[in-house]
C-alpha cells in the first residue's frame, strides 16, 4: 500500500490521540528533506518525523536513531525561532488528500499568542513541508523552495500566500453521505479489478491496494452501502499490518484487506510498523544521499586498482616468455661465427628443441654480439621484474580488498555511520580533509563513534564495530583480552565481541547471527562466522584499519535474521 489519503486519515487519528497538546521541545533536521519535531506530550517526548522524501515522504513518530549535522539548516533555524516551545493543539487532513495540518500556538516577539500551522504535503517527488501563519496564509519558511519556474499553479516561497494543491472533483470516503453511490457502482461494475478503478476515479485519497480492498469488501455477502461505511470506519481504529505476497512484495495496511496468498506481520501502532517498513529503504536512500563523495571515491579507487591489476597481470604473462629471449641469446652466441652484421634475421639449429630450427630476428644496426647481448638484456629485464610486478599485484589485490571492505561498509552504514568512515577515508589520503586547521596547522582530533550495543537473552553485553576504525577501536583497546571475538568468514563485516569469558552456547549463536548480519554476507543463509578469544587477534604493523589476523578459531553457521536482531537490540 501507498501512503494514500485513507492511510493518512488513519495517521491523522493516530497523532491526534499521541501529541495533541504537547509541546515542541526540539527541532531538528538531520536530512536536507527530512525535519523531527521532538513534542513533550502524555509525560513522553515523542520524535515526530515529517519526510518529504520523493520516493519515502510520510509523517510519522519514530524511533529510529539519527544524527544531526553540525550546522543547522536555515529551515532548521527558522522553525526553532517559530515553533520552539509551541503547543499542537489539533492535527488534521485536507479532506482525503496526503495533506496533514499541524496546528501551533505560540508566542511571538511582543509576547502575543499567534498560530501557526506546519503543512506537509505527501506527493511523491513534489512532497514537501511548509510553515505558514494561519491568520494570514503567509509562507514563513518550505524545506523545499517552489518558483514560479517550476510551478505556475502555485509558489512556494517565503513571505508568499499559501495556496492549497489543486482540488480534486472526487467525494471524500469518510463524509457521512459519501454511501450513496455505491449500490450503483457494485452493480454496474461486477467485477473486482473495474470495480476498484472506478472507485478510485469517484472516491478521494484512494491507492490501489486501498480500493482493491474496498472492491473486495462491497462484494461481500449484505448491503454493499453498509459494507461501505464498515470498512472506512475501520480506518479509525486502525489494525496495522505489513503484508507481504507470495511474489515477495511487501507492503502496509492501515488493517488487513483479507488479500489471498500472502503472509502478514502486526504491529502496535501505524508509526511501528512504518520504522519496521522504512527502515532499511529509507537508510539506504539517506546514505547514499549523505554518503555520495565517499561511494564516488570508493568506486573510483576501486576502478583505478583493478586497471592497474589489469595491467600487472598483463606484464607477468609477458614474463612467461623470458626463456625464449634467454634462448635467443645462447644461440646467437653458439653460432655467432655464422652472424654477420646487416643482416636482419637467422635461422639456428635450437639445441634446447631437439636441434628444430628457430628463426631469430636481428637489427642490421649493430654487431652480431650486441644482437645477442640485446636479447640477454631483455631476459634479465623481464626476470627482472616479475619480483616487483608480484609484489604491486599483492598490494594492489590489498587495497581491493581494503576498498570493497569499505564499499560494503557503507552499504551497511547508518547516516550516523558515515562520519568515522569520511574520517578514515581521510586518514588514508583518498578524501581531502577540508577540516583542516590552517591557522594551527594542526588538524582537530576526532573522537570515533562509539559501536553498537546489543544484549543477549542471558543478559551478556554484545558490541559491534560498524567501520573500522570502530572496529579497531572495539578490539585492540576496549575489549578486554578474554573476551570473545567474531567476524564472518573470509568476507567484509563487523567486528563482534562478546564480553564474558566463557558464553553460553546461544549467547554464541545469538552474537554470531548480528556478525552475519553486520556483514556483506546478511542477505544470505548458513553463513560462516569465526570466533576466538581477543587474545589471539593480531594487527600487522603497517595494515590498514581494522585489518586483523588470527588463529584457533571455531566457525558456527547461522542465518542473519534482521527481526531476531532488532529484539536483541531493543533489549539493551
Amino acid at each position: 500500500m501507498s501512503f494514500d489519503g485513507a492511510f493518512t486519515h488513519a495517521m491523522v487519528g493516530e497523532l491526534s490521540q499521541q501529541l495533541v497538546g504537547g509541546r515542541v521541545s526540539k527541532i531538528n533536521q538531520p536530512y536536507n528533506n527530512e525535519v523531527i519535531l521532538t513534542i513533550r506530550a502524555n509525560r513522553k517526548s515523542l520524535p515526530l518525523l515529517l519526510s518529504a522524501n520523493p520516493t519515502f515522504a510520510r509523517i510519522q513518530i519514530t524511533a529510529i536513531p539519527y544524527v544531526n549535522p553540525v550546522t543547522p539548516t536555515n529551515f532548521t533555524m527558522m522553525m526553532r525561532k517559530y515553533l520552539s516551545g509551541a503547543i499542537l493543539t489539533g492535527v488534521s487532513q485536507a479532506e482525503n488528500d496526503r495533506v496533514v495540518h499541524l496546528d501551533f500556538t505560540s508566542r511571538n516577539e511582543l509576547g502575543d499568542q499567534v498560530t501557526l500551522r506546519l503543512i506537509i504535503e505527501i506527493m511523491a517527488r513534489h512532497s514537501n513541508v511548509i510553515l505558514i501563519d494561519l491568520a494570514s496564509s503567509t509562507i514563513l519558511d518550505t524545506i523545499k523552495h517552489v518558483g514560479s519556474d517550476q510551478n505556475r499553479y502555485r509558489t512556494l516561497l517565503p513571505g508568499g500566500h499559501y495556496i492549497n494543491p489543486p482540488a480534486q472533483d472526487l467525494i471524500n470516503p469518510f463524509e457521512p453521505d459519501a454511501s450513496q453511490v455505491v449500490s450503483a457502482l457494485v452493480r454496474d461494475y461486477p467485477n473486482e479489478d473495474v470495480l476498484a478503478q472506478k472507485l478510485r476515479h469517484t472516491y478521494q485519497g484512494l491507492g490501489q491496494d486501498t480500493a482493491l480492498g474496498l472492491a473486495k469488501a462491497l462484494h461481500q455477502p449484505g448491503d454493499p452501502t453498509d459494507n461501505f461505511k464498515t470498512f472506512f470506519q475501520r480506518f479509525n481504529t486502525p489494525e496495522p499490518v505489513l503484508v507481504t505476497t507470495d511474489k515477495g512484495k511487501t507492503g502496509f495496511n492501515a488493517f488487513p484487506y483479507g488479500q489471498e496468498h500472502v503472509t502478514s506481520k502486526s504491529f502496535d501502532s501505524l508509526s511501528a510498523m512504518l520504522d519496521f517498513y522504512y527502515q532499511d529503504r529509507a537508510e539506504r536512500d539517506r546514505v547514499q544521499q549523505q554518503g555520495s563523495t565517499l561511494i564516488h571515491v570508493v568506486r573510483n579507487e576501486l576502478k583505478k586498482n583493478r586497471t592497474k591489476l589489469k595491467k600487472l597481470q598483463a606484464t607477468l604473462k609477458s614474463a612467461d616468455d623470458a626463456d625464449e629471449y634467454r634462448v635467443k641469446g645462447e644461440l646467437l652466441t653458439t653460432y655467432l661465427a655464422q652472424v654477420t652484421r646487416g643482416m636482419t634475421s637467422i635461422t639456428l639449429p635450437n639445441f634446447y628443441d631437439d636441434e628444430k630450427p628457430l628463426t631469430i630476428s636481428l637489427s642490421n644496426q649493430i654487431s652480431p654480439s650486441q644482437n645477442a647481448q640485446k636479447y640477454f638484456k631483455k631476459y634479465n629485464k623481464l626476470k627482472a621484474s616479475v619480483s616487483y610486478v608480484n609484489d604491486q599485484m599483492a598490494k594492489t589485490n590489498a587495497e581491493i580488498d581494503y576498498l570493497d571492505n569499505i564499499s560494503s561498509q557503507i552499504e551497511l552504514a547508518a547516516p550516523k555511520d558515515l562520519a568515522d568512515i569520511k574520517a578514515e577515508l581521510q586518514q588514508g589520503g583518498y578524501l581531502r580533509d577540508h577540516e583542516h586547521n590552517q591557522r594551527s596547522g594542526k588538524k582537530k582530533r576526532r573522537q570515533v563513534s562509539k559501536p553498537e550495543i546489543f544484549t543477549a537473552s542471558d543478559g551478556t553485553k554484545i558490541e559491534v564495530g560498524k567501520n573500522n576504525l570502530q572496529n579497531e577501536k572495539l578490539t585492540l583497546h576496549s575489549a578486554a583480552k578474554t573476551d570473545i571475538w567474531l567476524h564472518v568468514k573470509n568476507m567484509p563485516g563487523s567486528h563482534v565481541i562478546i564480553h564474558d569469558a566463557d558464553p553460553s552456547e546461544q549467547t554464541l549463536v545469538e552474537a554470531a547471527t548480528i556478525a552475519a548480519y553486520y556483514s556483506k554476507a546478511r542477505q544470505s543463509s548458513s553463513v560462516p562466522v569465526d570466533y576466538v578469544q581477543v587474545k589471539k587477534i593480531r594487527k600487522p604493523n603497517g595494515t590498514k584499519p581494522g585489518y586483523v589476523i588470527y588463529e584457533g578459531q571455531k566457525t558456527l553457521f547461522v542465518t542473519p535474521d534482521r527481526e531476531f536482531v532488532a529484539r536483541l537490540s531493543a533489549q539493551e
